[in-house]
């Protein structure tokens, strides 16, 4: 055994204190020597996906650094840009049909790279739309994979919660709080015929929705989107009713947006379903 300049007599004893601590220093430093390529695809799934049509990340301390010098660019929803955003940054969503002569229209304005972001790290929504920007000409184009939650965690300084500057990191919705909300479709289903004049609200949008309702009618069709009035009215009458609200999107992801503003009225008795309605689809064998 090599000399290490350390007494491993303790080490060889079974649970004793030293052996834990050399244990867990020798597994630090195995870590530490992973080739980083490893260790960026354990981390960030998508980058050696897209690595290969010359897409290159931007880590949260360098484009913190460079602000100023990037055009950053939200291409999610823009019910979640409105929700929560990078400060400054643009909203130019993937789906818009106007995405390509948008963006070309800023890199030229600004004559800086671009930077594109979504929701974390196995969100493809911002790969997707700088591989986008790259088959419209442009070529300084970046992603930043790391996410809306991991830089508002790391800047919430520099970022815009509900309209507002989110300064703390504490405003944030915790997983926890989030899963306290989320039924399983058995659950789900059986809270609805417990309730006495639930009110259960379809968010898809026309187009993920189409025209089928997975409740018998007994739901009302209200997209998501900004401002949306009959949305805030359901909100207002359930809570002064005394109702509960049952909220049903596309897969299970827009319903932690919605959770902001639900939060913001005062909401508690409100429950969405877990895997929306893809989840329902798949427990029919339908895809």
């Amino acid at each position: 055994m090599p000399n290490t300049g350390m007494d491993v007599t303790a080490e060889r004893r079974p649970g004793g204190t030293m052996g834990r601590s050399v244990g867990a220093a020798m597994l630090a430093l195995a870590l530490a020597w992973l080739p980083p390529s490893l260790a960026a695809a354990e981390d960030f799934p998508l980058r050696e996906q897209y690595a290969s049509v010359g897409l290159e990340p931007i880590e949260t301390a360098e484009l913190a650094e460079s602000l100023d010098s990037m055009t950053v660019i939200d291409a999610r929803s823009t019910y979640e840009y409105e929700t929560l955003h990078i400060e400054n940054a643009r909203s130019v969503p993937l789906a818009s049909p106007d995405f390509n002569a948008t963006v070309q229209s800023l890199a030229e304005a600004s004559g800086q790279p671009l930077v594109f972001y979504c929701n974390g790290v196995t969100c493809s929504v911002s790969y997707k739309a700088a591989l986008k920007a790259k088959e419209a000409g442009l070529t300084a184009v970046r992603v930043y994979d790391a996410g809306v939650f991991a830089w508002a965690q790391a800047h919430p300084e520099h970022t815009v919660l509900l309209g507002e500057p989110l300064k703390s990191a504490d405003r944030l919705i915790a997983s926890e709080q989030f899963e306290a909300h989320l039924l399983a479709e058995e659950a789900f289903y059986a809270r609805i015929e417990a309730s006495r004049n639930p009110l259960i609200v379809d968010i898809r949008s026309k187009e993920q929705r189409q025209g089928v309702s997975l409740f018998q009618m007994r739901d009302r069709h209200v997209p998501l989107t900004n401002g949306n009035r009959e949305l805030n009215g359901l909100v207002q009458t359930a809570m002064r009713e005394d109702r509960p609200l049952f909220f049903l999107d596309a897969t299970g992801k827009q319903v932690r947006w919605l959770q902001y503003y639900l939060e913001s009225q005062g909401a508690e008795d409100y429950w969405f379903l877990k895997g929306g309605a893809r989840a329902l689809y798949e427990s029919m064998g339908l895809k």
